[in-house]
């Protein structure tokens, strides 16, 4: 059974090699703080088609933390990726026009850098939009900070969850290499699994 409408945070951000340490980090931090990180590969298998997919984790999301930054092309003849502005307005789509409880959701926008995309999707300027520059600590600050505001979880230091999520790490890797997997085989397991094993790590009493 999915998590409830209540305690579920919809993650809409890259899935790349480069962007997991920010995705990593932040999905331990809403673990630690006592939520469930959704994301679109959590249900790959589905029959359904990727885009209803999407929707029903948004729509079963009452918080979204929708991350901007590698939206814009990089290089002459490359195409900006569209995905996660779009994913951002069916989620906006749901607070503005849907029923209870899509009414009560909150939204989170992440950048790289500061006002980027306030200058290329104007109609969000004036939006509360933070930058990490690509800096796992930071976006964890943002996102820790968020949602003690708004999903009222207790106030937890960010420095205590930085700690906490390098013990984990440790005693992650520590159970993956007991159980035959090579370093090469955990940093290529998909990040759904990742998030379990940040659950059972949690469910366990923090185990070093």
């Amino acid at each position: 059974m999915p998590p409830p409408f209540e305690r579920s945070v919809f993650v809409n951000c890259p899935f790349d090699e480069d962007f997991a340490p920010v995705l990593q980090a932040v999905a331990f931090c809403i673990v630690y703080l006592g939520l469930f990180p959704r994301l679109a590969p959590e249900n790959a298998d589905n029959a359904a088609a990727r885009l209803d997919r999407i929707a029903d984790l948004i729509r079963g999301s009452q918080y979204g933390i929708h991350d901007l930054s590698r939206c814009k092309s990089a290089q002459a003849d490359e195409y900006a990726r569209m995905n996660m502005p779009f994913e951002l307005g069916l989620d906006h789509a749901c607070r503005r026009f849907g029923q209870a409880p899509q009414t009560d959701k909150r939204i989170l926008i992440l950048e790289h850098t500061r006002y980027d995309y306030q200058r290329a999707l104007s109609d969000i300027s004036g939006w509360d939009i933070q930058a990490h520059g690509g800096d796992h600590e930071k976006a964890v600050r943002h996102v820790r900070s968020w949602l003690i505001a708004q999903a009222g979880v207790p106030a937890v230091g960010a420095a205590l969850i930085q700690g906490k999520y390098i013990a984990f790490q440790e005693w992650y890797w520590e159970r993956e290499l007991a159980a035959g997997s090579s370093e090469e085989d955990i940093r290529e397991y998909p990040t759904g699994e990742l998030i379990r094993a940040m659950h059972e790590w949690k469910d366990a009493g923090e185990p070093v």
